[in-house]
């Protein structure tokens, strides 16, 4: 085993919103392969990838891993197939309009919001090309996942490094996810509590042109995140938008048009926005629950006379009315009190509103009722509690 130090990425100060993208078709209107390198082995287009699936389906293949091969193939006696070659032809790759300002103009938008936007790259076409891309050398992305090459000593690529298919993309979600982003790290298996991810699916979006993508639309919808299908506005091509609506693969569609106040500018400067305020409301939810588990905390470690005074003390200070339910579920469990602890508890039951208010509650008037029954002397604390309950009784 390697001892390598991973490097992974910690919860921040502020909401993070990850952006992962698709490449061919989402960010670039062809396939990246078709932008000069099947022309330089002297192919037709479409008789390359006829020719590469059909590789595929004749040797029980993965399509991707086709490609690879064919693509390699191919260049012997036209070139050295090196890393430096494959980032060429990803230079001349063509963009959709405003793709080349978009990353920075959305992240500053996020940064405004008090969100941290990040790019991420999801894609079955070649990291060696979308590397070469102007987008890529600009550090537009945070990671780039793709299918790539392992380059001999001599920089010609002789085998796959990495496939990325459209069932194996979402690892890379879950990756991104827990801020664990290289693909060795086997932590990506360890357990995060879900206030512990640095990148909750809910502040994931998922932009992608076709049934390739559905697996990740698909995850990140069910986990309350954002799915957005684009389609070329050159050719205004719904068709395989609409049909992922109707599937409940994205939420939304809408041209690749990547320019500010397009429709794709507004819908996600309005996930943005939502991230910012849905969070404030996940800190607020998540605070709550620490302080009730803190409060359990003894509760659950104590025993004996120290479990029982504990639980009267936080009767005292509960500050819900959910804590105060699972705090009289615990008091429940003993069959007898002594008279101070009894008094203890009428008293928290006066002075406590969080306990005041629920004296009727099925389980409280209960429990408080079996209290009364027990005591020889009702003191003024006990009455009121006896008159509290009788009262809301006989109003309901």
């Amino acid at each position: 085993m390697s001892g390598k130090q991973f490097e992974r990425k910690r919860k921040e100060d502020r909401p993070v919103l990850a952006i992962c993208y698709d490449f061919d078709k989402t960010l670039s209107p062809n396939d990246m392969q078709a932008q000069g390198y099947i022309q330089s082995v002297g192919y037709d287009i479409e008789a390359f990838w006829r020719e590469s699936n059909g590789l595929a389906e004749d040797n029980d293949m993965d399509q991707n891993l086709a490609y690879m091969f064919k693509m390699v193939t191919e260049a012997e006696g036209h070139f050295a197939f090196t890393r430096e070659k494959l980032a060429e032809y990803g230079e001349s790759v063509e963009l959709f309009p405003g793709v080349e300002d978009w990353f920075e103009r959305i992240r500053e938008y996020g940064k405004n919001q008090g969100v941290i936007v990040e790019h991420y790259i999801i894609s079955s076409g070649l990291k060696e090309m979308i590397e070469g891309t102007k987008i890529a050398k600009e550090g537009a992305f945070e990671k780039i996942y793709a299918s790539s090459f392992y380059f001999n000593n001599r920089g010609v690529a002789e085998w796959p490094a990495q496939v990325v298919n459209y069932t194996n993309k979402t690892q890379f979600l879950f990756r991104i996810e827990k801020g664990i982003l290289d693909v060795n790290d086997p932590s990506i298996n360890d357990y995060f509590q879900p206030d512990e991810s640095r990148v909750p699916f809910r502040n994931i979006v998922y932009i992608g042109d076709s049934d390739t993508d559905i697996p990740c639309m698909k995850l990140v919808n069910s986990h309350g995140g954002h799915s957005i299908g684009v389609f070329d506005a050159g050719t205004n091509d719904k068709k395989k938008v609409h049909k992922m609506i109707r599937d409940n693969r994205i939420k939304y569609f809408a041209p690749a048009d990547y320019n500010k106040n397009s429709i794709l500018d507004e819908l996600v400067k309005a996930i943005i926005d939502r991230t910012a305020t849905n969070e404030k409301l996940e800190s607020i939810y998540y605070k709550d629950k620490k302080e009730v588990a803190e409060e359990e905390k003894p509760l659950k470690h104590s025993s004996g006379e120290e479990k029982r005074d504990g639980l009267i003390v936080a009767l005292e200070n509960s500050k819900s009315f959910a804590n105060t339910h699972t705090l009289i579920r615990y008091l429940k469990i003993y069959p007898s009190w002594g008279d101070n602890e009894r008094e203890a508890l009428f008293n928290a039951a006066i002075n406590n509103p969080q306990v005041r208010w629920i004296l009727a509650d099925s389980d409280v008037k209960d429990f408080y009722m079996q209290l009364l029954s027990e005591t020889q002397e009702i003191s003024p604390a006990a009455q009121k509690v006896k008159d509290i309950i009788e009262k809301e009784v006989n109003t309901n």
